[in-house]
């Protein structure tokens, strides 16, 4: 029989127990599609007593997870302790250094280090596999990488978080506040104690940076990212855009221009028709548009310990047969050095929500601004009458410089009648 890959596993949280339940439970079929098995035979973890339910007994145990890349029973290694430095971080460089190729689902450390990461494993001819870094169980890497590889990829986009489109729709559904909705999706384990890597956009840029790196084949850029959170959000907004024929999702979406990469995450309106606007829940989708394939939308669950493994095991069947494949797409001396563009150089249609006083001159004094700025209304909504009480006043722009919007925003915000900062999102197609 073949010889077994050997496979040490570091961390066996959510993600680390479900590769070895995968692996034990899948085993013949894994074996059958490998063209050999795949064996765990090393694991870290900081507490040798927790029971993870799946056995553990028999498997060397390291509790530094650096001391699995030395292993010379080890053939490759699985990062799942997750962060873009410390343990994770020392784990990868001591892999990849030992000649072994790393798995990780580690999105953070691969926006952040996965250039140096990636030219680090090139030099070593090992493989750096993070199949499930992006949108759980959704092939969205090897459908981006690969399956589209024939394609010049004009724009890729996608739910990329869970959590904020729980949140979103339980607003839309429901009708209630971001603050309420967040405690619930805390209490059902959807968010974490401290959300914020979620809500603020921050996961979903980790991730959006991998995948405009693949679409574009350049090296990954996660400073290069605008990066805007679903704080802000109200019922209200959502309201209006169900009005308007529109839903509100957290989009993260990279575009290459005329000028370079366009790379943002941030709330979007989205026309109700759009396959991506009736992705709910905790699911996630990825959409991605070649010049030859047209239009690609894959949609699935986006985390948890199935699907996320089962991405892991994806990788790890890749390495025992052999396959292997340029980490951003192409070597590294073949990738692009397109610049990124700047937030400020975003052309697009804009929703702007203001709460103002409702007396005669507010409207005309807002137009004058956004006339001044060079921008232009498609329309403009306005409910009931309350003289001298704050009402709210929805204008929706045909499409405009973003830098123009940000000068237009600052002078509306400092008009006496402006009660509360002016509320805007982003219109896009899906």
């Amino acid at each position: 029989m073949t010889r077994p890959l050997s496979v040490a596993v570091a961390g066996l949280g959510t993600v680390g127990a479900g590769v070895l339940k995968v692996l034990r439970e899948n085993a013949d079929l894994i074996a059958a599609r490998a063209g050999r098995p795949v064996v765990v035979t090393a694991v870290s973890a900081r507490d040798r007593s927790r029971d993870r339910g799946v056995p553990v007994a028999g498997l060397r145990w390291y509790d530094d997870p650096v001391g699995l890349a030395g292993d010379p029973g080890v053939d490759v290694v699985v990062e799942a302790i997750g962060g873009s430095e410390g343990p994770a971080r020392a784990l990868a460089e001591a892999t990849i250094a030992a000649g072994k190729s790393l798995v990780t689902a580690n999105k953070a450390l691969l926006a952040i280090h996965g250039a140096a990461l990636a030219a680090a494993a090139e030099e070593r001819g090992v493989s750096l596999a993070f199949e499930a870094a992006v949108a759980g169980g959704i092939p969205a890497i090897k459908a981006v990488r690969e399956g589209l590889a024939g394609n010049r990829i004009s724009r890729v986009a996608g739910i990329l978080n869970g959590t904020c489109n729980y949140i979103l729709t339980q607003m839309r559904e429901h009708g209630r506040e971001f603050a309420d909705v967040l405690g619930d999706a805390q209490k059902l384990g959807y968010a974490e104690a401290d959300p914020s890597f979620d809500v603020d956009g921050i996961d979903a840029a980790h991730k959006l940076a991998i995948l405009a790196a693949l679409a574009f084949g350049r090296p990954v850029a996660f400073d290069s990212v605008y990066v805007e959170g679903i704080r802000r959000v109200s019922a209200l907004d959502i309201g209006f855009a169900g009005e308007l024929g529109y839903r509100i999702k957290l989009l993260g979406i990279a575009r290459q221009t005329e000028a370079g990469i366009e790379t943002r995450v941030h709330p979007c309106m989205v026309p109700e028709s759009a396959p991506i606007a009736r992705v709910d829940g905790v699911f996630n989708a990825v959409v991605a548009e070649g010049n030859f394939v047209g239009r690609v939308m894959l949609e699935g669950r986006g985390a948890g310990e199935g699907p996320t493994a089962s991405a892991v095991v994806a990788d790890l069947i890749d390495l025992a047969r052999g396959r292997v494949t340029p980490v951003w797409g192409a070597a590294a001396s073949a990738l692009s050095s397109a610049p990124s563009v700047p937030m400020s150089a975003h052309v697009g249609a804009y929703y702007l929500r203001l709460m103002v006083v409702d007396r005669p001159g507010v409207i005309a004094d807002v137009t004058a601004i956004l006339r001044d700025e060079g921008i232009s209304l498609e329309s403009m909504l306005q409910r009931g009458r309350s003289p001298g009480e704050a009402v709210p006043v929805v204008l929706v722009t045909h499409e405009t410089r973003e830098s123009a919007m940000t000068a237009a925003l600052a002078r509306i915000a400092g008009l006496g009648a402006v009660m509360e900062a002016p509320a805007i999102i982003r219109i896009e197609v899906g």
